[in-house]
């Protein structure tokens, strides 16, 4: 019986080799696989368009503080005059004591409205904040003092028709005149009204030293370099001789 039963099972294994082909493992290769893209200056194009009633800080506060009050011996990293540091979010809201939704009560804020010349930021020489510039850093705290970012240029960087007033002005403004004002400017250069700039850009200076290229100054000192996009818009515009 023992013997039978025996039989029968290494007749079935041999059955089931001849039926039932050996088992093979294909190699593992993932659904749908990513294929890396490699966009021309994607971070010019993509992120989060700007809304036309937010302050973003990254963009327009920032710019504005490294501009206007971080000259050395002001409030860069090295100087850190009264503890306060201008450099980003963290130290601005910590050094700057800036109290989200109350100007009134953010040191900050007080200090660039004071009208007495000893108190007021930034200090003479320099020329006080604009009416527009207070405003700008009044509305940030207000709408709650966050560490925002936008995309000026978001789905793409539009050259085209480029003048003076509607598109370097406002950008040297936030980022170049600080240390380039009627008052105190740095390497004797100013660049607050169309001729200084134009008078600087007709000599390769302007977009030399913003394109960080070789021989030239790199600018904006101390602060994040232009985008590709915004060096594209001075080149336009120089070439396209220089439109106010």
């Amino acid at each position: 019986m023992l013997k039978t039963r025996f039989v029968k099972l290494l007749l079935f294994g041999f059955i089931s080799v001849l039926l039932f082909p050996s088992c093979k493992h294909d190699p593992l290769i993932p659904p749908n696989p990513v294929v890396p893209v490699n966009p021309i200056d994607s971070s010019d194009f993509s992120g989060w368009p700007c809304g036309p009633d937010t302050i973003y800080f990254q963009n327009q506060v920032l710019p504005l503080l490294i501009s206007k009050c971080t000259q050395s011996g002001c409030h860069d990293v090295a100087s850190h005059k009264e503890g306060v540091v201008l450099v980003d979010y963290q130290r601005v809201m910590s050094t700057g004591k800036v109290k989200a939704f109350n100007p009134g009560n953010s040191k900050l804020y007080k200090v660039i409205v004071d009208t007495d010349p000893g108190d007021r930021m930034p200090e003479p020489p320099y020329s006080p904040l604009t009416a527009d510039e207070i405003k700008l850093i009044r509305t940030w705290i207000e709408q709650g003092a966050q560490n925002t970012a936008c995309n000026e240029n978001y789905g793409s960087c539009d050259t085209q028709n480029v003048t003076y007033s509607n598109g370097i002005a406002p950008l040297l403004s936030s980022r170049c005149t600080g240390c380039h004002s009627s008052t105190n400017p740095q390497g004797n250069l100013k660049l607050t009204t169309y001729d200084e700039v134009k008078a600087s850009a007709q000599g390769g200076a302007l977009y030399g030293a913003v394109a960080q290229l070789p021989g030239y100054s790199a600018m904006p000192k101390g602060g994040t370099a232009l985008s590709p996009c915004f060096v594209s818009k001075i080149k336009a515009w120089v070439d396209a001789g220089m439109p106010q």
